[in-house]
């Protein structure tokens, strides 16, 4: 699996399915509620690290973390 498509089937599974919604998700992680739904695609999108980097400082987790997860 592509690295991108990884990351973005991880935040989708693990973290969007668990909010309310893909628009309070976007709204507690300072990103657009479109890129939340480009993530949440099965085939799932060219992440930029930036947004990362918003995501996982929203839910207190540096990306060392993240990543850490991701590989668990």
């Amino acid at each position: 699996m592509e690295i991108n498509q990884a990351i973005c089937n991880y935040i989708a599974k693990e973290w969007i399915a668990q909010a309310k919604s893909k628009r309070a998700f976007a709204l507690d992680h300072n990103i657009d509620e479109k890129v939340v739904r480009k993530i949440s695609q099965k085939k799932g999108y060219n992440i930029p690290l930036k947004t990362l980097h918003k995501i996982c400082e929203a839910r207190g987790v540096k990306l060392s973390q993240f990543f850490e997860q991701l590989d668990g």
